[in-house]
């Protein structure tokens, strides 16, 4: 992905997966639907997509083996059909398994929603992961980047955004910061994201609420978008994906990258 190009990110929310609550017995089908997903975004003219274990609610901490397991062969399988760039999220904030499934499929980014610093969730207090984070990549050496979230949504945070900010970069060691609004689908702040873009050391992504209405207000302050909610058929992030979205906000980006 080359930053200066303002990359279009595709989420590929998995259906539940082995051994969370909801998951139906029927993995094969898991696969299929995120090989479609994904090849959906590639016929579209996305830039990178990203795998994420969206509907194994309630999410734990860190993952159980399974989960690191199934989120493997998914990626694997998609790393066989798909051409972009594929990236991994494991929720709720296990940045060792996103790292060890990213690098054993040869995946080129994670992302993880609190590498540094402490959050209040529904899952409880997360706290940062950075050095854990820093050892593993230390002892696998790889290109995989690390994409964080400064003041991830679904959570509450008590430090300064700014401190933040540069805590995440400078001492957490991401490659690239997201900010996003408050809850899936919500739009980001504009003064916080103006904010990441002028003091930040790193590229800074949207990671919510981009939609076609509001990508050319954000693309000045934004170095890349990770859409999810509104390419969903009728921007419910609960439906699939949808051609005619998907290829509706990449014209959208391919006028804006001819004006800049």
């Amino acid at each position: 992905m080359k930053f200066e190009e303002k990359p279009l990110i595709g989420m590929v929310h998995l259906k539940p997966l082995p051994g969370s609550y909801l998951y139906q017995d029927n993995f094969d089908e898991v696969i299929e639907h995120a090989l479609r997903e994904a090849k959906k975004l590639e016929k579209a003219g996305f830039d990178a997509l990203m795998i994420e274990n969206f509907n194994d609610v309630p999410f734990p901490k860190t993952v159980e083996p399974i989960t690191v397991a199934s989120m493997s062969i998914v990626a694997k399988a998609i790393k066989e059909e798909v051409s972009l760039p594929l990236g991994i999220n494991v929720l709720r904030n296990d940045a060792i398994a996103a790292y060890s499934i990213a690098y054993t499929v040869k995946a080129d980014f994670i992302r993880v929603n609190v590498l540094s610093g402490v959050a209040y969730t529904d899952q409880g207090i997360i706290e940062g992961a950075a050095h854990q984070l820093a050892r593993l990549r230390k002892l696998l050496p790889s290109k995989i980047k690390v994409f964080a979230d400064v003041h991830v949504k679904h959570a509450y945070h008590f430090g300064d955004f700014e401190e933040a900010l540069g805590d995440t970069a400078e001492r957490g060691l991401a490659d690239a910061l997201i900010i996003s609004g408050k809850r899936t689908g919500s739009e980001v702040e504009l003064e916080k994201l103006k904010l990441a873009k002028e003091l930040s050391s790193v590229p800074v992504l949207v990671g919510s609420g981009t939609t076609y209405e509001n990508l050319p207000k954000l693309w000045k302050y934004a170095d890349g978008f990770i859409i999810g909610t509104w390419i969903k058929r009728d921007g419910n992030v609960k439906n699939d994906i949808d051609p005619e979205r998907v290829e509706k906000i990449v014209k959208l980006a391919e006028k804006l990258r001819k004006k800049t």
